[in-house]
């Protein structure tokens, strides 16, 4: 048995030629993404609660307008109203219920690894499970214990130690439990969904419920799990000699990180794969290797990949996702799915 708690804190014409454009931060039209609210409505709210009522005996674990770049992978966008990081389940519970209650957005922020923020920023509360309690991992026979908040690598390491199969060929895709879960990460064939067994998840008016594998449906990027809070899930693996895991692990991880961006480089998989060909290889077929959009970037190797340089704004990022979308749609007739949350 392991038992090991992790402090979780924290892309028609000549087609050869790269398109390039630069640009202001500005609003986009909501009919490019729907969905998105304009500025003018993003912070209206039809409750009459107030902020301290919401958040009183809470305070030290809520904060007002927090800024979110600092969370995500691609290091921009505005803040959130109010941001928490629980340290119990209890006081998750309570946060939800009261926000749930109050008729208040609720959002769930993970490794920050897929996620784009506005510019105007995110109304409500964006939860981030951070806390040793959501980190936790423990490995008891052919099965992996691990709390929705434990870093998706922190994951995979623990269960080739364990000699547990399967988990070693995701080594090098960022995030969390929770938000693997939800999207139901996969590579090379194999997905998290596949090894699930249960799931302990929090609803948005705060009940906890255990959701069984027979229960849920997963499919590519997507799984049934849509509730607020993964808390905890138990998955179950077939054996196989750590040394062997090891070998395997390194090797995706070598063939992985030839085609991603530079550790600690902002950016983000920004497009689902399309019909059995990958979204870079559309990407590059459209001619759109090295597009620019203010001072944001399709990586030049990897296309799926866009990359948020120093002054870039989420306002760019979302104008060189639409281009880049319209762009493969008019070259190649093929519409593009985001992989990328918009906020």
């Amino acid at each position: 048995m392991l038992l090991q708690a992790v402090t979780c804190n924290r892309h028609r014409g000549d087609l050869a030629r790269p398109l390039q454009f630069r640009s202001k931060a500005a609003n986009i039209p909501g009919h490019l993404f729907p969905g998105f609210k304009t500025p003018d409505s993003v912070w209206k709210n039809d409750n009459s609660m107030s902020a301290a009522s919401l958040i009183a005996g809470l305070e030290h674990i809520v904060r007002e307008n927090e800024p979110l770049a600092p969370y995500t992978s691609l290091g921009i966008g505005g803040v959130a109203e109010f941001f928490a990081e629980p340290t119990t389940v209890e006081e998750l519970t309570e946060l939800v219920r009261r926000f749930g209650a109050a008729n208040q957005p609720m959002r769930l922020l993970g490794g920050g690894s897929n996620v784009l923020v506005r510019d105007e920023g995110v109304p409500g509360l964006v939860v981030h499970l951070g806390a040793p309690e959501f980190c936790q991992l423990e490995a008891v026979g052919n099965q992996l214990h691990a709390g929705g908040g434990a870093r998706l690598s922190h994951f995979i390491s623990t269960a080739v130690r364990e000699g547990m199969a399967g988990p070693e060929q995701l080594v090098g895709i960022p995030g969390t439990i929770g938000g693997a879960l939800h999207a139901n990460t996969g590579a090379g064939g194999f997905d998290i969904g596949s090894w699930l067994v249960r799931a302990e998840v929090l609803t948005r008016t705060g009940e906890r419920l255990i959701r069984e594998r027979n229960e849920l449906v997963f499919s590519y990027r997507a799984s049934s799990l849509n509730e607020l809070v993964i808390l905890r899930a138990t998955f179950g693996f077939e054996r196989e000699s750590p040394s062997e895991l090891t070998r395997r692990m390194q090797k995706n991880w070598i063939v992985r990180r030839a085609s991603q961006p530079s550790l600690g480089e902002p950016a983000a998989y920004v497009f689902k794969d399309h019909g059995g060909e990958s979204a870079a290889s559309l990407i590059e077929r459209a001619g759109l290797k090295g597009t620019q959009v203010g001072e944001v970037e399709v990586l030049d190797r990897n296309c799926n990949y866009f990359v948020a340089k120093a002054g870039a704004s989420s306002a760019d990022f979302l104008r060189l996702v639409d281009l880049v979308r319209r762009q493969v749609e008019d070259r190649l007739d093929i519409k593009l799915a985001l992989a990328l949350q918009v906020w």
